[in-house]
């Protein structure tokens, strides 16, 4: 009888974990210095923050662009940062959580420095490179002597070192971290940007009644100095 009884009560023991804050699985296509492998990118502790506000944990993947929209669109995971707004339109499994949490400046990379852009039609004499899945630039970069999509901004970075193109589109912050990260030298982003865009977090629609809490938890964060805190660089983060 005794051990029945402990069996049970290592059973309970067990299963206590499951009867906790639940966890959020987000993935992200953003490197350092909005995420990064140890958690530590400012929207990484941005996240987990407004998370915990609301009772949940936040577990951050990784991913590719297209591939972590795919998965938050399908439920295979519960939602996917950063990304413009109006994407619903096109992921109709997607809720967007109305609060911005950053702003993306599209800025043109490229190693020559005769380089002139003045809009998106600027961009037609080039061969250009992208992120596939970054959905502002699929659609509004139209004129262009060829287009490549890649996966991350690894393949992204090296289709212009090696000469593969003639200029890259990516946001300016990762982007100039990336190549000091790299060691790439005479890759420059080019001034002015293509575009400027807040960017927000979404949620898949199972989890709809949490948004306005969420939203209202990032809005508490900018109030309460939070939120500016986070922004600031971390010392010790990796990319």
């Amino acid at each position: 009888m005794k051990q029945s009884i402990c069996v049970v009560i290592i059973l309970i023991s067990w299963c206590i974990p499951a009867y906790g804050e639940p966890t959020l699985v987000l993935n992200t296509f953003s490197v350092y210095p909005r995420s990064a492998p140890d958690g530590r990118g400012s929207l990484d502790r941005i996240i987990r923050e407004a998370c915990r506000r609301t009772g949940y944990n936040a577990r951050i993947v990784p991913v590719s662009s297209e591939r972590g929209l795919i998965n938050a669109d399908r439920g295979v995971d519960d939602g996917d940062f950063v990304r413009i707004s109006g994407l619903e339109n096109i992921y109709p499994n997607l809720i967007m959580v109305p609060e911005k949490l950053t702003e993306f400046e599209f800025a043109v990379f490229t190693k020559d420095p005769s380089v002139k852009i003045t809009g998106w039609e600027s961009l037609k004499p080039f061969h250009v490179g992208i992120i596939n899945g970054w959905k502002l630039l699929e659609t509004g970069i139209t004129s262009y002597r060829s287009m490549t999509k890649v996966k991350d901004e690894e393949a992204l970075f090296k289709l212009l070192v090696h000469d593969r193109v003639d200029v890259v589109v990516y946001d300016r912050l990762q982007g100039d971290a990336f190549i000091k990260g790299k060691g790439y030298e005479g890759v420059k982003a080019v001034r002015p940007a293509l575009a400027r865009r807040d960017m927000f977090l979404y949620l898949n629609r199972r989890h709809a009644g949490i948004v306005p809490a969420l939203a209202s938890a990032i809005r508490e964060m900018k109030r309460d100095g939070t939120f500016r805190r986070m922004t600031e660089p971390m010392p010790g983060a990796k990319p």
